[in-house]
């Protein structure tokens, strides 16, 4: 392939494939583009070329793994941040298939790169108590007090993500269904219904808020949208408020999305069912949703409640070689 043309691709993978074919979220292109610009920096310090000179063939499976382990040992990310890097670039190269038949030797070992297998981290959540503690934080006599404590009840009413609740704007409030549209990953919507508590708060909120119905719901000081560490570091002002009322949560990380977890485990507690929890959360399937019933350690003792354990003997085991007892003894 030309060298000229690799440039031309890219850009063509951005503006063609990304933005026109799929309709990609901001935050999709956002990550797609952080990837490129990494991997394009990396290749070029290695190859002594400028990145829009750089040739698919520089961008071989060695390039690419080089990359990878970079990003890995250099930059200190962890495997899963690792296998988000390669999908971006799985992505452009299986779109590189198409326009550059001649660099499919390259391509093809570029997308036989594995991803890295990671642990499952074990699902992090509240209990009802812990999480009352924090909504009940914030002073309410302030505007800042009671704008993180209508976002907070709110982002436990709906089990949105970070990046829903703070691109929530007022327009998206329905007060008299009542319900609010949550604009979720990939451009998907969903409806999502509201306690007539929340509801209560919402028009609280909105008498101090004013503001037009393109403007955000939660906004920061100066009338912005709220971003992501803004909910977060306002999360952990309450979190840490709350530790004096609920001594429990000083052993807990908290964030949003450890209420999001917890606004599954409850649902799952309350009897919901799962198929209705993946459809709240915004999931495409319920498999997602699975690894919810394995951290709720309640529900696992009630069901081995409802079976009748066999009768046991105590035996004694003695191992009978010296071997055997060796390896009994590691």
């Amino acid at each position: 392939m030309a060298e000229s043309t690799f440039a031309f691709m890219l850009q063509h993978f951005f503006l063609q494939r990304l933005m026109n074919q799929r309709n990609a979220s901001p935050h999709t292109i956002a990550s797609y583009r952080d990837t490129f610009r990494l991997l394009l920096e990396h290749v070029s310090k290695r190859t002594h070329k400028p990145p829009s000179s750089l040739t698919i063939e520089d961008l071989d499976a060695r390039a690419i793994l080089d990359f990878l382990d970079h990003v890995e040992t250099v930059r200190g990310n962890v495997a899963s941040s690792r296998n988000i890097r390669l999908a971006a670039i799985r992505s452009f190269f299986h779109y590189c298939a198409y326009l550059s038949p001649g660099s499919l030797g390259v391509i093809q070992k570029v997308l036989s790169i594995p991803t890295k297998r990671t642990a499952r981290r074990e699902v992090s959540f509240l209990s009802v108590e812990e999480m009352q503690a924090i909504i009940d934080t914030p002073n309410l006599a302030t505007w800042s007090g009671l704008r993180d404590h209508t976002m907070f009840v709110t982002l436990y009413n709906t089990g949105a993500r970070v990046s829903e609740i703070t691109g929530m704007k007022i327009m998206d409030l329905s007060l008299g269904t009542p319900s609010v549209r949550i604009h979720g990953k990939g451009r998907k919507d969903r409806v999502m219904p509201l306690w007539q508590s929340t509801v209560k708060l919402l028009k609280s909120w909105l008498q101090h808020r004013g503001g037009d119905p393109e403007d955000p719901l939660f906004p920061n000081a100066r009338g912005k949208p709220m971003t992501r560490h803004g909910a977060e570091y306002r999360l952990a002002i309450a979190k840490k408020s709350a530790e004096a009322q609920c001594p429990s949560l000083k052993e807990k990380h908290v964030s949003p999305h450890s209420v999001r977890h917890t606004t599954a485990i409850h649902l799952l507690q309350s009897g919901i069912d799962i198929s209705v929890i993946a459809l709240w959360l915004g999931h495409e399937s319920p498999v997602t949703t699975h690894h919810y019933l394995q951290a709720d350690l309640a529900m696992k003792k009630r069901v081995l409640e409802k079976l009748e354990h066999p009768h046991t003997k105590n035996i004694l085991f003695r191992p009978g070689d010296t071997l055997l007892r060796f390896l009994d003894s590691l």
